[in-house]
């Protein structure tokens, strides 16, 4: 089996030790944030009423909260988070907002290739709609939009880009640019890249916990009452008319209508709970970069950047010039579990150390500031699947698998067209009306995920050959393509 760029090249140990010898195991964004940002909210005790209760206080739930209200002023929307506002997957991720809603083109069209036009275009609306949310709402979640560089490292890959460019170009999209090596190198310097794509359009940046953050200091500010460490222990729905009622160990709200935004974290709904699983993935900060550092790389049009191979790593610049390194390890455990120690992988964040030199020889002596891990939410269509229960009184959104900056607003939008029963270009979707297949139960889970890690893996080591599972997997079109 061949040896990767990653591996022809690792850069010595000394470089690696030094990197991570002052790292904290801290997520960058949380710190960042300002302390009235972290100021603690109440815990739910005793009863509320409500139109609409939200379970989860990341991306779907927020967003669904201030979209409900900016819907019906009047209705009284309770929010009620197990932990704290943006602590899990929305506080932590890479801060890529994809237009995408199926993750990726290539995945959506192997899907619904009849509503492709439909879910792009929606895509770019929705990310439109985000962006002009800063004004609209009067929020900073330092949004960029500079769009996304998809690099190839590997010979095999090189002819991806040509693929990509030409697919964009047939279905009337212009804003895919295709990048020879001295162009792409011009952009960002890195002696791995062989050629990129640059998608001018279709990807901004953010900052993560501040956009939790601004969207709970928006709904508070619209009305809506959030509460925090009141994990929702069941959901009762007694008759097929009356409320829908959220109980906690300390209170309840009884409300019209709820929307399920509990994403990686066991559903609160019988139906939904091998629908997904919790994969871990690891990201590293280095410090800030001087002006020579950066000057050495280049990349003054700020762009969010992925390689294209199946383990691949993703990377961006913050605000005040850090370079955010993650991707590559995917981690799955046995049983479904999320768990705080699950973050604590030396060896994944040694191998980012060792990638991230690798990729820009020319930093060696930077440092990393923080490391950490979080959970994403996998399905087997890799992209979010949508529903009611509960005779139509509960609505949920879940398995965006990495990709859901963005796709969580639009989830919002859906979670409350069905909820009013409306008929309309987005609860008419295949997308939208369709499940994807379910997991199977431990120890098939395990067994079947661990071996398609091991696939893609050795895919990546062999020209990008894929064996007989993933094929497999392909013809089943269980979302390990993408």
């Amino acid at each position: 089996m061949g040896t990767t760029v990653f591996e022809r090249r690792r850069p010595p140990a000394s470089v690696i030790e030094h990197s991570l010898a002052e790292t904290e195991q801290r997520v960058f964004w949380l710190d960042d944030l300002a302390d009235e940002a972290k100021r603690p909210r109440p815990w739910l005790t005793g009863e509320r009423v409500a139109q609409l209760a939200i379970v989860g206080g990341g991306y779907t739930g927020l967003w669904t909260a201030v979209l409900a209200k900016r819907r019906y002023p009047d209705a009284h929307v309770v929010l009620v988070e197990a932990k704290t506002i943006g602590w899990a997957a929305s506080g932590r991720n890479g801060g890529f907002c994809e237009a995408s809603l199926t993750h990726g083109h290539d995945n959506g069209m192997s899907r619904w290739p009849d509503e492709m036009a439909t879910l792009d275009r929606l895509g770019i609306e929705n990310l439109d709609a985000i962006g002009a949310a800063e004004a609209e709402f009067g929020m900073d979640f330092e949004f960029e939009r500079n769009g996304a560089l998809g690099v190839a490292v590997e010979p095999h890959q090189v002819a991806w880009l040509r693929e990509e460019v030409e697919a964009a170009a047939a279905r009337g999209d212009d804003s895919v640019r295709l990048l020879d090596q001295a162009e792409v190198r011009a952009e960002v310097d890195s002696p791995t890249y062989l050629g990129g794509v640059w998608d001018t359009r279709g990807s901004a940046l953010l900052h993560p916990a501040k956009l939790a953050a601004e969207l709970a200091r928006v709904a508070e500010e619209l009305g809506v009452e959030i509460f925090e460490r009141s994990p929702v222990r069941r959901i009762d729905t007694p008759g097929s008319t009356g409320a829908v009622t959220l109980i906690t160990e300390g209170g309840r709200v009884l409300a019209q209508h709820a929307v399920l935004a509990t994403n990686v974290f066991p559903s609160l709904l019988k139906r939904n709970r091998l629908m997904t699983v919790p994969v871990y993935d690891y990201v590293l900060m280095t410090e800030p970069l001087s002006a020579g550092q950066l000057a050495s790389i280049g990349w003054s049009n700020r762009q969010g950047l992925g390689d294209l191979a199946n383990q691949f790593h993703y990377y961006r610049l913050s605000r005040d010039d850090r370079i955010l390194f993650g991707g590559y390890d995917a981690v799955y455990h046995y049983g479904r579990r999320v768990r705080e120690r699950y973050e604590q992988r030396p060896e994944s964040y040694e191998r980012l150390a060792a990638h991230f030199f690798t990729t820009f020889p020319q930093l060696e002596g930077l440092r990393f500031s923080h490391r950490w891990a979080g959970a994403i939410d996998t399905s087997t269509r890799f992209c979010a699947f949508f529903g009611t229960a509960r005779d139509g009184r509960v609505a949920y959104a879940a398995g965006f698998t990495g990709l859901g900056v963005a796709a969580t607003r639009f989830a919002a939008e859906v979670m409350l067209d069905q909820l009013e029963q409306r008929d309309n270009e987005r609860t008419r979707l295949r997308m939208v009306r369709e499940r994807p297949l379910p997991f199977p139960p431990e120890p098939a889970a395990a067994i079947g995920i661990n071996a398609t890690r091991w696939s893609l893996d050795r895919a990546d080591h062999t020209g990008g050959r894929r064996n007989m599972l993933l094929k497999t997997l392909d013809a089943l079109g269980l979302g390990f393509d993408s």
